[in-house]
Formats: C-alpha cells, structure tokens, sequence
C-alpha cells in the first residue's frame, strides 16, 4: 500500500462518500455530468491515493473534470500546465530573489554583518515561492492536476514518478516538506507521446470519451439553461457530424458549448444553415476546417432535423 493511502482514505474517503454514485453525485452537483466509468475511477483514486491518468481526444473535458472534482470537494485547484522544457524548479518552488536582495540591503542597513546570520535570514520560508506541486503538499487536502503531461519531456515522468511516490518535497535550505493529507491528482495527456511506463503504473488509468448525444444534450442544457432542448439537440447532432467529418480539429463539448452559446446570444432557437454559417467560428477553429465544411455545403454536413 502506497505511503499516505490510509490518510487519503480518512479524508477523500468520508462517511458521505461510499461509492462511485457518491462520487457522481458530488460531480453532478457543480454540474459535471460523468458517463459511464468516471465516478468509479475518480472514486478509486480518492481511495486508494493513487494518481488518476484521464486520456482522451482534446475537448472532452479531462481538465474540467479536475476542476469539477476540486469544487465537488471544496478543495483548493492546483493546476501545472505542461510543455517542452518544463523541469523541476517550474514545479515545485523558487526563491524570491528582488525579495532576498532587499533583506540583506536592509540587514546591512541595520548593521548586521554576521555571515551566517545574514545567510539564515535569506533563505526564510517566507522567500519561498511555491510553484503547483509544492503548493498541493502544502494546501493538503487540495486537488492537483498535471495538464497535457505528454507535452513535457520524458525526463519529466521521471521527475514526476518521484514526487507522486512520497507526497513529499526536499529543499535544502528548509528540509523537507510532507503532504499531510496526499493531494488528489489529476494527469491528463492528448497521446501526443507515450508516458513512461513507470509513471503509468504508478496511476490509475481512465480514457475518457466524447459523451453520447442524450448526456452531450444534458451538458449543453445543464451549462446553458436558456437554450431550448430542440437546438441543444441540433446542435449535439450537427458537431457530432462535424467529429465523424475529415478535420484538423473535430470540436470538443467546450465547442458544442460555444456554439450553442452563440446562436442563443443571436436569439436563434433552431439550427439552420443561415444560422450555422454565421456562427460556424464558434465550433471550427482551423480555417482548413472552415472552408472544408464550407465546400461541401451545410445541408449535407449539419444536416439540420436529420
């Protein structure tokens, strides 16, 4: 059993939450709708204090679904965005240099001249800069979510494994700092690269998918109460054309939203292609998908009341 695991079971594991339904409940409550599979792996997470990987097509809500779990739980987000380059000190802390040099102007302004002293002062919790992971120990209990980790560096999953392991953060100068409640972790990854296989062992594994037509309906009735259930239907029905059609980039729910959000601040009520072309940047991003759907003609891609 992992370290921290009965500790993370006293807490994420209260009387209130007994099971997957639980978990679901809680998410349904800051309007997540999870499909099928999602309450029971965030569940087992919470559990079992282990990492929970969610892979999936970008769009179909991985990091709305750490954000989602933090506000269902009311517990402080941490989130680490992930790109080429990111090492270790962007994650875990900094010191604050302006700050540092200011004390020992004052220090010597005050006539202290003693080295050590100087020394001790300067390296002072409160100079500390806390970066994601090191603020997510230290908030404990809190939520911390690794976005697109297949965008850093394969030494990265390296650096991770390590952290994930023991909660637990050295830094020299102040020794070293432990979760007292291990943080809820998130990771999520568009398969841009293949993980470490360590780092996936170390997680729970979860793809999430887009959501069928009835739950996508619900999302957008859920998230926009003022559009009626016949364009929310239009809507779903046309971007779920759009993911089966040829493009550089199929739309997410976050899309389906925007869409839906658009034609209802146009006062639209159903989908047509005089509709669907004036807002058609509200679900299509790519100019190669705009004149792709463009080309082949509305009625055959939207396809409304089809």
């Amino acid at each position: 059993m992992a370290k921290g695991v009965g500790v993370a079971q006293a807490w994420w594991g209260g009387e209130d939450v007994d099971g997957p339904e639980a978990v679901a409940a809680r998410l349904d409550g800051v309007d997540y709708l999870a499909g099928d599979g999602v309450g029971t792996a965030a569940y087992l997470a919470l559990r079992m204090g282990r990492p929970l990987l969610v892979e999936g097509e970008p769009g179909v809500g991985k990091t709305a679904l750490a954000q989602a779990l933090a506000q269902a739980f009311a517990v402080p987000l941490f989130r680490l965005q992930c790109y080429e380059g990111l090492d270790a000190s962007q994650a875990l802390y900094d010191w604050d240099f302006p700050r540092q040099m200011l004390h020992l102007r004052a220090a010597g302004a005050a006539g202290e001249s003693d080295a050590a002293t100087l020394e001790a002062g300067l390296y002072d919790r409160r100079y500390l800069i806390s970066r994601p992971v090191l603020a997510a120990i230290e908030a404990s209990p809190a939520v911390l979510l690794v976005d697109e980790v297949d965008r850093a560096d394969d030494e990265f999953d390296a650096f991770l494994l390590e952290v994930l392991s023991d909660f637990a953060v050295t830094v020299p100068e102040l020794g070293r700092i432990a979760a007292t409640v291990p943080p809820l972790v998130v990771l999520t990854s568009n398969r841009t690269r293949e993980l470490h296989d360590a780092l996936k062992r170390r997680c729970l594994y979860h793809w999430l998918d887009h959501p069928d037509h009835a739950r996508e309906v619900a999302i957008v009735r859920r998230r926009l109460p003022e559009v009626s259930t016949r364009l929310a239907e239009d809507v779903v029905r046309a971007v779920g054309r759009l993911r089966a059609a040829d493009l550089v980039k199929p739309p997410g729910v976050a899309e389906t939203l925007d869409w839906a959000g658009a034609l209802l601040v146009l006062g639209v009520r159903e989908l047509d292609p005089e509709a669907a072309a004036r807002t058609l940047g509200a679900v299509l991003k790519h100019r190669e998908d705009l004149e792709s759907v463009r080309a082949a003609g509305f009625d055959r891609l939207l396809a409304v009341g089809g």
